[in-house]
């Protein structure tokens, strides 16, 4: 039989409260990282806009916050900007990295650290239904027959130099960056299986806040311009 003298007794009895300290601090720290995944993949995601198609609404480095819950109570509707899953459409359905390139970079875009290389950001120009095309005498876009108003279009840029004449049937949607002569959109996808209609069921959420840089820091506004 081992008789421990008191202080062996004592140095154990203070090792308990620091051991109960860090394993309520650990699972503290697990509990806030559940709690803010359950946020992020349900109701508010962030994302790293890593170039200048959405110009000037969006600048290459920001950081947004995207409402997941935006299109919950209506459907997405022409002039609204949307971030969506481009697998299938812009971006190729696998990677090609394989599972730790995958996991690297899954951890990567959780933290805001790289882009997520198959979420997009565009404008919708056309929903269900709309004849889109491209372009009038005077260079403006079409739907439904009647010009487009699009002061938020990156400036001194043209509607688009592409011309096309689409007509987009239910459940798919005419996605267009603001920066038309920057921007991976429908109009790339011309000619492809799905002619450029993205799946509106690929609508990730809706872009609803600048979170960095600090100088931009802000709610946004994004349906300004069209009809």
């Amino acid at each position: 039989m081992t008789v421990q003298s008191d202080s062996e007794r004592g140095t154990q009895t203070e090792r308990r409260p620091r051991l109960l300290g860090w394993r309520s601090a650990l699972l503290a720290v697990l509990a806030a990282f559940v709690v803010w995944g359950l946020i992020r993949a349900f109701v508010v995601d962030v994302y790293y806009i890593p170039s200048g198609s959405m110009e000037p609404l969006l600048q290459p480095g920001d950081r947004i916050a995207v409402s997941r819950t935006a299109f919950g109570a209506r459907p997405v509707a022409r002039g609204d900007v949307v971030v969506f899953d481009g697998r299938g459409s812009l971006a190729p359905l696998d990677s090609g990295r394989g599972w730790i390139g995958d996991a690297v970079q899954g951890v990567g875009e959780w933290f805001g650290l790289v882009p997520n290389e198959t979420v997009y950001v565009k404008r919708v120009v056309g929903v269900a239904g709309d004849h889109v095309s491209c372009c009038t005498p005077d260079g403006r876009l079409t739907v439904n027959g009647a010009p487009l108003d699009e002061p938020y279009l990156y400036p001194g840029d043209a509607p688009s130099a592409m011309k096309f004449d689409v007509v987009v049937p239910a459940g798919r949607l005419w996605l267009l960056g603001d920066h038309r002569s920057d921007s991976v959109d429908s109009r790339s996808l011309l000619g492809a299986p799905g002619g450029g209609l993205i799946r509106a069921d690929r609508v990730v959420g809706e872009p609803v806040a600048i979170l960095w840089p600090l100088d931009r820091l802000g709610t946004m506004s994004t349906t300004k311009g069209l009809q």
